[in-house]
């Protein structure tokens, strides 16, 4: 399997199942894109898979500095928590203390996932809730991303040393975090290596920063469910995503509901849980297009259609011309690709 992959500005053809572990290995953060067509200038590539990659940055430039629950209002909670952190250490601002959200879920999200949580997620970061999760491959990372992408404020909690941001594919997104005003935060001296079972330790930290933990998708043996059951001990709120059940990745937030964990079915559940009064009208998002083939496309993807091949048939555009505007729409940043053909608004 080929690939048209970017490393520092320049085009270079690789084979990605080859030369993705190598790449990180080096220091890369590598991104995988969707399958589609791009539009660069003077040349429409077709390729399998679009590979972004750019040179991960470096810790030196932030200072790791080190505190205890006592000296911050937004760590506060985590004094009343079984084995609380006596100490800890972070890089960034930690934020002041205001309605905060936990999200977690699989390391291997569905289509169905991403576009929850984009939804979710960017709702709750637009009206200021902070987030928290643990910069992981998959339902955490998307979170921050979301978060990020709203304008929100993030916090990620890691499970290992702050000398070396795991996992190194998402230090990319570390570094827009605390671009962002949001902090990076582990409990564990800034030397200590990457060990599987410190990963466990601190899940009790994510759900103890949190009023409320949302479980967006899990296995029925899935490593989220030990945040669910630490929130659970620690007194805060679990809510879960209810999903179809044929999936393997729904059957641990379907039992959670089952066993009387609030679903979610909408940001305002959250947020009416969370005791948010908002008497102001919603924004519009309407958005007028110069193209009138975006604006066709647009105006699905905000209107709830996702599929690729709907939104083709839908809007009676050509192949060539939908990529060439779904491509100007997640280019400016409009859309998001959650791969499988699939797409959601911003």
């Amino acid at each position: 399997m080929s690939a048209m992959c970017k490393v520092e500005g320049r085009y270079l053809t690789t084979d990605v199942q080859s030369n993705i572990y190598m790449l990180e290995n080096r220091g890369y953060n590598v991104h995988v894109g969707r399958r589609f067509s791009v539009f660069l200038p003077m040349t429409l590539f077709n390729l399998s898979y679009i590979i972004l990659i750019v040179k991960t940055f470096s810790m030196n430039k932030y200072q790791i500095k080190q505190i205890t629950p006592n000296d911050s209002n937004f760590l506060a909670p985590l004094n009343d928590i079984d084995q609380p952190a006596r100490r800890l250490w972070y890089i960034g601002e930690l934020p002041e203390r205001r309605p905060t959200v936990a999200i977690v879920g699989s390391r291997k999200p569905t289509d169905y996932g991403r576009a929850v949580s984009t939804q979710i997620v960017g709702e709750l970061a637009r009206r200021g809730v902070i987030i928290v999760s643990g910069l992981a491959v998959g339902h955490d990372g998307l979170a921050h991303r979301v978060c990020l992408d709203a304008g929100g404020t993030t916090v990620a909690v890691i499970g290992n040393g702050l000398n070396d941001i795991y996992p190194h594919r998402n230090q990319g997104l570390a570094e827009d975090i605390l671009k962002s005003g949001g902090a990076i935060i582990s409990e564990y001296p800034p030397e200590q290596p990457v060990l599987k079972h410190q990963f466990l330790e601190r899940n009790r930290l994510i759900s103890g920063l949190a009023d409320i933990v949302v479980v967006i998708e899990a296995g029925e043996r899935s490593g989220t469910l030990n945040t669910a059951s630490h929130a659970l001990s620690q007194g805060r709120e679990v809510m879960a995503v209810p999903g179809n059940i044929t999936s393997h990745l729904s059957i641990g937030c379907n039992k959670l509901i089952a066993d009387g964990a609030a679903p979610v079915l909408s940001a305002q559940d959250i947020i009416d849980r969370l005791g948010i009064q908002d008497t102001s009208e919603p924004p519009s998002r309407t958005i007028r297009f110069d193209s009138p083939d975006a604006q066709k496309i647009y105006d699905l993807v905000l209107a709830g259609e996702h599929d690729g091949d709907r939104l083709i048939e839908h809007t009676g555009l050509s192949a060539p011309e939908f990529t060439m505007a779904v491509s100007m729409l997640e280019l400016n940043g409009y859309i998001t690709a959650l791969g499988g053909n699939q797409w959601v608004a911003r």
